[in-house]
């Protein structure tokens, strides 16, 4: 049991290093509302006003031309408004990763083409319901896989003489259903490799259950000021056998996770301020459904400041700080002089200026430390820990260009202060938190 659970969290550590955010710019929204990607976002996947209130609206766009199949309600017969044509889109990634010393005797310098390709049913599916579906393939696992994926009703009234906005969400992701580009799901770094070394710990709402949970939620903005959401997950464990015995995963939620969004939007003639706070509580089990239980609990603010300057020009500030608190019962057990209370904060803010949308530039710092624990963060060379703490910190600079507004070429850097608790031969194997800095080349093309 003890060697199962660790392989279950080793794996979990890896599957994060993997973990891409993937939330772009789509040319089936461009078809459904006649509007350009700018229209909707300062560059993808930042979205702008319109953008936002297209998101919380369900992916609906009421304004936009759309040849409809339309069947009128009565008492007796529901009514029926269908796109003609289904919302599709795609986009094919290709990528250069180079990290300033090999990763053991692997080659460095990897040019993956493609890195991997993306298929989309995303826009309106009636008058109230939409989507954003992802499918994606991975060339280093070689097949197609669910990405993130966030379906939704929405509809409006008035509450107080304002105008309230009420919806229902289906989604695989916590934070995916969230409006601003501050929180994880669709926060910076918008683009990342997939096989440059990656820190290993996180706190549990940080992409750790994405696409790995199925979420029913439901949310709700008033007056284009006060925005709340909550949504309850269980495990989904996609690709398993179902119903699963939770054998192979390191997180099975025990009952439901709840996570909760609360923020407030002020919006001017040019500028948008959000400022909220979110969080998430779950209990589980490693490698079981039965048995003594994990619990960690999620909180933190988040805050995002947009502000339009010099014609069209944009100035982005966003910034998150994530404090875990965790009382591991069911690892302690497994591994009898285990300290089973533990915390963590996790740290992530940018800077980010849109010169019209040719070109951006931006600058983020991150940190994350916690507990230290040598079983949760056990020495190995490249991803491992000599002295089980999981701090690491560093920045990221990105800078992209849009030639055309559906093709991306970009470039990032990111640099490590420490690397799993260290900066000099932090895995005991002689490796230094700066031989882990990369640089990281990036073409998306969108159709």
């Amino acid at each position: 049991m003890r060697r199962t659970i660790v392989l279950s969290l080793v794996t979990a550590l890896i599957a994060l290093g993997g973990f891409v955010p993937s939330a772009h710019a789509l040319p089936s929204y461009a078809r459904q509302t006649g509007l350009p990607c700018t229209g909707c976002h300062t560059a993808p996947p930042e979205l702008n006003a319109a953008g936002r209130e297209f998101k919380l609206l369900g992916y609906v766009n009421k304004a936009a031309n759309r040849d409809l199949i339309s069947a009128a309600a009565s008492q007796r017969y529901a009514p029926m408004n269908l796109l003609t044509v289904l919302p599709l889109g795609a986009w094919f990634e290709t990528s250069f990763t180079s990290t300033k010393a090999p990763q053991g005797t692997t080659q460095n310098g990897n040019f993956e083409f493609p890195q991997d390709v993306s298929l989309f049913l995303a826009g309106a599916w009636g008058d109230h319901l939409g989507s954003f579906l992802q499918v994606t393939y991975s060339a280093q696992d070689d097949h197609f896989g669910m990405d993130n994926t966030d379906i939704r009703y929405a509809n409006t009234t008035k509450v107080g003489g304002k105008e309230l906005v009420y919806g229902v969400t289906l989604n695989n992701n916590p934070t995916l259903e969230d409006l601003w580009n501050d929180t994880p799901a669709w926060g910076y770094p918008f683009i990342l490799s997939d096989s440059a070394p990656q820190p290993a710990a996180a706190p549990i709402i940080n992409g750790l259950l994405a696409q790995d949970v199925a979420g029913i939620g439901a949310y709700t903005m008033w007056n284009q000021h006060l925005y709340a959401a909550g949504t309850i997950y269980r495990s989904d464990h996609i690709g398993s056998a179902q119903p699963t015995d939770g054998t192979t995963a390191t997180y099975n939620i025990r009952g439901v996770a709840p996570y909760w969004r609360v923020a407030w939007q002020q919006i001017g003639a040019k500028y948008n301020l959000e400022v909220g706070a979110y969080g998430m509580h779950m209990a589980s089990t490693p490698g079981s459904i039965t048995g003594p239980e994990d619990t960690y609990t999620d909180f933190g603010p988040d805050l995002q400041y947009d502000l339009t300057i010099h014609r069209k020009d944009t100035l982005s500030v966003r910034g998150t700080f994530i404090h875990q608190t965790a009382s591991l019962l069911a690892t302690a057990a497994a591994n009898p002089g285990e300290l089973p209370d533990h915390k963590m904060n996790s740290g992530n803010a940018n800077v980010e200026y849109h010169f019209g949308d040719r070109y951006t530039a931006a600058i983020g710092g991150f940190d994350t430390s916690g507990t230290g624990d040598t079983f949760l963060y056990p020495q190995a060379a490249i991803a491992g820990s000599a002295n089980g703490s999981p701090r690491s910190a560093g920045y990221i600079a990105n800078v992209s260009y849009w030639p055309l507004q559906n093709v991306d070429l970009a470039v990032q850097y990111t640099g490590y202060t420490r690397f799993n608790g260290g900066s000099t031969n932090y895995d005991g194997a002689g490796r230094n938190a700066s031989d882990n800095n990369t640089v990281y080349l990036l073409a998306r093309f969108i159709f």
